[in-house]
């Protein structure tokens, strides 16, 4: 392929261009924010799986707890009025007082008990409404943290796109002064080994830093100034200037 020197030293121009152009992408894939915001977003996955399950949890707690004290009532109920009809007299037989004595005894008995019952009931269900209250603290607490991080990686994206906006408008300038066909061939090794073009600089590639043979140094003194040349060792565009030492 031919090219003029001036058309190839504009490759290196390209060339710087396209590694800010890199950098900006790999600064926007790479951004700290996004690490935070999938790990917090993860963490706030788990704590909202967990609010629901310790709310589910309260709220078994809070119906069981309501069924304990209808029982508590049903069962004093029906011992005030056992009691009533044992204070009014109307029970004379020795047999049924001592019986309606005996089940009203029972159902004190059964009373207490339900009544510890529900004590118990409401201990477990204080500590599962603390338990939500907990955790939905840490949820809302991981949701602003995560909102600021979003808010800090917004804030980039907006300086990054403006930085990148104006590379590739400094590169399509640039390109805009490449002959299609190097600029093809530059492009094709670029997307093969991130850099398309690199400067011959005292006898060796700055793009894979390898000195040169004397050999190759010869059949590049030897070639023609339109003639463009590619590294033995890396294929980049070899792009000579008054700095490579020939």
């Amino acid at each position: 392929m031919k090219a003029a020197p001036e058309a190839q030293k504009r490759l290196l121009d390209l060339a710087d261009v396209d590694s800010v152009v890199d950098r900006l992408a790999h600064r926007r894939r790479t951004m700290p924010e996004l690490a935070e915001i999938d790990e917090q977003s993860k963490r706030y996955a788990k704590l909202a799986t967990d609010v629901i399950g310790a709310e589910t949890e309260a709220g078994d707690l809070a119906r069981e707890q309501s069924k304990a004290e209808n029982d508590v009532d049903a069962v004093r109920s029906r011992a005030d009025r056992d009691q009533k009809r044992l204070d009014s007299g109307a029970v004379s037989s020795p047999k049924d007082l001592a019986s309606l004595q005996s089940e009203i005894a029972s159902l004190h008995k059964r009373q207490g008990d339900l009544e510890e019952v529900v004590l118990e009931i409401m201990e477990r269900r204080e500590a599962a409404d603390s338990k939500v209250l907990d955790l939905i603290a840490q949820r809302d607490e991981i949701a602003a943290t995560r909102a600021a991080a979003e808010d800090r990686r917004d804030a980039l994206l907006v300086d990054l796109d403006k930085e990148a906006g104006e590379a590739q408008t400094s590169r399509a300038a640039v390109a805009g002064e490449i002959p299609a066909d190097l600029l093809a061939l530059y492009t094709k090794l670029k997307d093969q080994y991130g850099v398309g073009a690199a400067m011959l600089r005292g006898g060796r590639c700055q793009g894979c830093k390898v000195a040169l043979s004397i050999a190759e140094m010869n059949r590049i003194k030897a070639a023609p100034h339109d003639e463009v040349l590619r590294c033995e060792e890396c294929r980049r565009i070899l792009v000579r200037t008054p700095e490579s030492g020939i």
